[in-house]
């Protein structure tokens, strides 16, 4: 089943008199439950795409469809309001507030809810475990390892267990090990259920996927 839908998607940036056209009429669909990577030279435009599917950044030109819902006609506010509902974000620099806790990190998504303080810190916790970090949502980020850091980036991402989870080189700042137990991650939690859309410049993560989206020059290369 279809889950997210991009028909004809350009975006351009204007720099001072130069224009950059960064993806031109791109068009793609993704399968509900499916795990979608996108992968190309640097500069192609696959963080740009992947903004532009999270309802994050407004396209030159085109549509996108999530769950049938037209993002980009909802008012600013309502498409926030999408965005918590639909869409977890995962990104290479973590992202985490440092004078946190991973717990507090967590509990940030859970603070508009109707949730008491003690719902938010009970959720946060089982998250925590879910992705192999128990015992450690007391810590502050820079007393944990890069890899365990991407974790709770990723814990804080679908704490509110949304349907789509976007990750944007989440193994960009790890090694070679730490890296391969994120995609491993990422691949249960795909087997869960989640949808996850991905960019890399790695070719060997795109094997944890189970579509594989090649970009040059702002389009999709079918070659």
């Amino acid at each position: 089943m279809e889950l997210i839908k991009a028909e004809g998607i350009s975006k351009v940036y204007v720099e001072g008199d130069d224009f950059v056209q960064a993806l031109d009429d791109v068009s793609l669909n993704i399968g509900e439950g499916s795990f979608t990577a996108f992968m190309g030279p640097s500069g192609c435009g696959k963080s740009t795409l992947l903004s532009i599917l999270g309802a994050l950044n407004t396209p030159t030109g085109g549509d996108v469809f999530i769950d049938g819902i037209a993002v980009y006609d909802l008012s600013a506010e309502k498409r926030s309001d999408f965005r918590f509902e639909y869409l977890g974000f995962v990104f290479q620099s973590f992202q985490l507030i440092p004078y946190l806790t991973a717990e507090e990190n967590l509990c940030l998504p859970l603070s508009i809810t109707a949730m008491s303080g003690a719902q938010q810190k009970k959720k946060a916790k089982e998250v925590l475990s879910k992705v192999g970090l128990e015992g450690k949502g007391n810590r502050l980020p820079n007393q944990i390892s890069g890899g365990e850091a991407q974790r709770v980036a990723i814990a804080r991402a679908i704490i509110n267990n949304p349907p789509i989870l976007l990750a944007d080189e989440p193994t960009g700042n790890l090694d070679t090990k730490n890296g391969g137990e994120i995609m491993n991650l990422l691949r249960e939690l795909n087997e869960g259920g989640q949808t996850i859309v991905m960019v890399t410049h790695d070719k060997s993560m795109t094997e944890y996927a189970d579509n594989l989206v090649c970009l040059r020059d702002g389009r999709v290369d079918l070659e």
